[in-house]
Formats: C-alpha cells, sequence, structure tokens
C-alpha cells in the first residue's frame, strides 16, 4: 500500500480530471473548475470519540397518528 492516496473526484465539481497541484505535498488542481484545494489526514479517531448519532427528539410531521375511531390514517395504511 503506498504512503500517498488520491482523490478520486473534486470536492467542488465532482469532476476526475485531477492534477497534483504545484503548492506542495496533497495539494490538487481540478481542469475542469480551475480550483486548488489541499487534502490533509489528521488521524484516527479513539474509540470513544466515534459515536452514533443521538436521538434528538425531533419527529417527522406535525400531527399525530392516533385517531379515535380507530380508522387508520392516511400515514398508516
Amino acid at each position: 500500500m503506498s504512503g500517498r492516496a488520491a482523490p478520486f473526484h473534486c470536492p467542488y465539481c465532482g469532476d476526475e480530471d485531477l492534477r497534483p497541484g504545484e503548492q506542495g505535498h496533497g495539494t490538487w488542481e481540478c481542469a475542469a473548475c480551475s480550483r486548488a484545494f489541499q487534502l490533509k489526514f489528521l488521524g484516527l479517531l479513539a474509540p470513544a470519540t466515534h459515536r452514533a448519532p443521538t436521538d434528538t427528539g425531533a419527529t417527522i410531521g406535525t400531527g399525530t397518528t392516533e385517531s379515535t375511531d380507530n380508522t387508520p390514517r392516511k400515514e398508516e395504511r
């Protein structure tokens, strides 16, 4: 495995025509959108800091799904 990985797509336009940049290590230039960007590996996360998203308690929709006449509502069918 090489110590240097190359990006496959431009993070701005998604094009694949990328070339190593002249500004130094980790810089790339996109020929499609004429942008230059730099990639930098920061390190691995410790297991304690890598958690699944927590439930915020937010619900989708504004109404209740309970019905007093026991007839299923449109979204329950």
